[in-house]
């Protein structure tokens, strides 16, 4: 059996590749094979998934076959379909995205939710580690009152994120920040939220970490120092007595081996009311904390269940 991406069978018709293209990717072991063969078909035809099945005895002319065969290969070969399509969905707007930032998650969705439970009406954040500028750019969406700073140590990223911003109209209302978490932060400047999706994941023990997330998306953004998947939930932690106004909250997502380690983290800066929360999943995904009004309490909360 060739390894290179399918022809489709002799009639080339949309309902035809598709069925050739989820096979050929099944058998190479990508994950969700149908769903990646619509997406691809969807981006050469410039069609939704819907209308490829309203168009189902469409035929292809070569060079749209040739076109899907190209990216067939690039996927059965382990790119992630979002760097394929060149952009991906997050809080129902579409994000331009590459191998210089983080592909949305939907965990990261749930973040925004925990972070407009906590932040006043009118208020200001920073949004730290920025990469594509989803959460800042979904939260200025959705709250046309909110102004926000949105950090990244990636130059790269940080163009992502303004181009993001200018395409769903909110670049005016979020200032972009070149530089590693508060460094490029003017030193008066202080928000009523800091929201953050920091690289947590330990090097030496990437546990659950998928094969194309470790070769594809940037490392910058996924790792912790070695053997302390805290570091960079501390390095924000030393910020916060000046950046984070009393009684504001720090909102950031972790995950598994991280938790605790986060939260820990959050406790030993003296932030009150720290909490670790789950997802939709049950899994401890989301870590709070609050800045005490008037000193820097040492309250220790027991976890929640």
């Amino acid at each position: 059996m060739s390894d290179a991406a399918p022809n489709g069978d002799a009639q080339h018709t949309v309902i035809s590749v598709l069925r050739g293209a989820e096979g050929w990717l099944a058998r190479r072991g990508v994950e969700a094979p149908k769903r990646s063969a619509e997406l691809l078909l969807g981006k050469v035809l410039g069609r939704d998934r819907l209308q490829l099945y309203l168009e189902h005895d469409r035929p292809l002319d070569e060079g749209e076959r040739a076109a899907m065969r190209a990216l067939l290969q690039r996927r059965g070969d382990g790119e992630p379909v979002a760097h394929l399509l060149g952009s991906w969905e997050f809080r129902g707007l579409e994000f331009e995205v590459g191998p210089a930032v983080l592909i949305p998650r939907p965990e990261t969705e749930e973040l925004v939710d925990v972070a407009f439970e906590l932040v006043p009406a009118g208020a200001t954040a920073i949004d730290l580690g920025t990469g594509s500028g989803a959460i800042a750019v979904a939260m200025c969406v959705e709250r046309p009152e909110l102004r926000m700073h949105a950090v990244d140590t990636s130059g790269s990223a940080i163009e992502v994120a303004r181009r993001n911003a200018a395409a769903h109209g909110v670049a005016s209302r979020i200032t972009f920040l070149h530089g590693s978490w508060w460094q490029p932060v003017a030193g008066e400047a202080a928000f009523d939220l800091v929201v953050s999706n920091p690289p947590y994941i330990d090097p030496d023990a990437p546990a659950g970490l998928a094969d194309d997330v470790r070769r594809f998306e940037p490392p910058l953004a996924l790792f912790s120092a070695v053997g302390d998947p805290a570091s960079c939930y501390r390095e924000i932690c030393r910020g916060l007595d000046r950046h984070l106004r009393p009684g504001g909250w720090f909102v950031a997502e972790t995950g598994e081996g991280a938790a605790d380690a986060a939260r820990a983290a959050l406790l030993s800066a003296g932030l009150v009311d720290v909490d670790l929360r789950d997802d939709l999943a049950g899994r401890p995904r989301f870590v709070v904390g609050r800045r005490p009004v008037g000193g820097c309490a040492q309250t220790r909360l027991p976890r929640s269940t």
